[in-house]
């Protein structure tokens, strides 16, 4: 059997930078910063005290009482970005046959929030367990997927990913893969990350791998800048929906673009620093272009990693320079890290979803705060710096690496 079409019909969202795919979209144009001091817990004893964190938001104006105790934060930001994307997809659940349909869900690290209290009142008490009885469904990583799948009746594929910052791009992969093979029709991807709280921003603190510009938050995350000095931790959820491109012209479905490849690598190096030749980066890209049939040629943007960590931003440009020779002048590049912050397993969604806007507007989102660039990366290489660019995008490309070496990138292509 020919492997099928894949499109995506649906797109929403909840990130630093907006609370709805309008509002992000228009973000990412104006190179808007979403850092700012951190609300949600006292940071005066902390290294770091500002994150990007979701704006405005109040769990009581989605959710019911019981259902804003049962579900941690990352759940209640998958919900809320899947109800965007399926009415956006204008899918009618009792329309379409349930076993056909699934949902592939990211996080890296699941209900952080929710362990971290639980635990926290047990070691705080006279040693007597009282633990909630929700404490482990909102805590493991899986339970958005089996949330979203509960609410709209998808019986199909059911899992979460789990490959740290890597975590979306496979959720996406993966869907992807069980489309066109014909075991799903549609599926709900993406992922979702609350990681603005104390261990979470504690423990990366600890690792040297957050940026300590409290005086400027705005201007703290800069990937490929000299002063770069760490990544600014972010939130949120990114919801796509991708349906077989038939199934999706027979009920006359919008189309935003067409997921044509998607590649995967382990760097085989360090628990958290990636390969300083970004040989894995390299691979991972690599691969994707072999899967969605298309030469170096045809790609015009990447939505690279792009962390702003002194150790990471140069060797996925090294492996770009390497796998796309002279071609790599031709490229945009940005960062949309430089916006959103770093959204952890739900960063990939996002950043899908600013590489579909670039395909469908034609704009290209900036790399911001992009001042003195680092002297060891090439200036010829256009990396879209502060300002959004105007181009015609055909095919483009985007990339999440994680701890553990964890490579994937995603090619998606302009519908026509």
């Amino acid at each position: 059997m020919a492997e099928r079409r894949v499109v995506v019909t649906g797109l929403g969202t909840i990130n630093p930078l907006g609370n709805t795919i309008p509002e992000y979209f228009r973000n990412l144009q104006d190179g808007v910063s979403g850092a700012g001091p951190i609300t949600r817990f006292d940071v005066e004893k902390f290294k770091t005290r500002f994150a990007c964190e979701v704006k405005n938001y109040n769990g009581a104006d989605f959710f019911e009482r019981k259902e804003v105790r049962r579900y941690d934060l990352f759940t209640q930001f998958a919900l809320v970005a899947t109800a965007e994307a399926m009415k956006d997809s204008g899918i009618d659940p009792e329309k379409i046959d349930p076993e056909k349909a699934g949902v592939i869900w990211a996080s890296g690290i699941g209900g952080l929030k929710s362990f971290f209290e639980e635990v926290k009142g047990f070691a705080l008490g006279d040693g007597t367990p009282r633990y909630s009885p929700f404490f482990i469904t909102m805590m493991i990583p899986d339970i958005a997927a089996g949330y979203i799948s509960m609410k709209y009746g998808f019986m199909g594929p059911n899992y979460c990913t789990v490959s740290a910052c890597a975590s979306s791009n496979h959720a996406m992969i993966d869907a992807f893969n069980w489309i066109r093979r014909g075991v799903a029709d549609i599926i709900i991807t993406g992922g979702s990350e609350a990681g603005v709280n104390e261990p979470a921003v504690g423990g990366f603190n600890s690792m040297q791998a957050l940026s300590t510009r409290n005086d400027e938050p705005t201007k703290a995350s800069r990937p490929f800048d000299v002063d770069r000095d760490g990544f600014v931790i972010g939130e949120g959820a990114g919801a796509i929906i991708l349906e077989e491109y038939e199934h999706a012209v027979a009920r006359g479905a919008k189309i935003y673009a067409e997921i044509v490849g998607g590649g995967i690598s382990g760097d085989a190096y360090h628990y958290a620093a990636p390969h300083p030749e970004g040989k894995g980066a390299m691979l991972a890209m690599k691969n994707a272009m072999v899967d969605a049939g298309v030469s170096i040629s045809d790609i015009d943007y990447i939505n690279v990693h792009g962390t702003s960590t002194p150790a990471g931003d140069g060797p996925e440009l090294m492996a770009i320079q390497r796998l796309f020779g002279e071609d790599a002048y031709r490229l945009n590049i940005s960062s949309t890290k430089s916006m959103t912050g770093h959204l952890l397993g739900a960063a990939g969604a996002v950043e899908a979803q600013a590489v579909i806007m670039a395909l469908t507007e034609g704009v290209i989102p900036p790399t911001i705060n992009l001042d003195n660039l680092d002297p060891a990366i090439d200036p010829r290489l256009n990396l879209t710096p502060n300002k959004a660019q105007k181009r015609e995008v055909r095919y483009a490309m985007s990339n999440t690496f994680g701890f553990g070496g964890h490579n994937s990138s995603v090619i998606f292509k302009r519908f026509s």
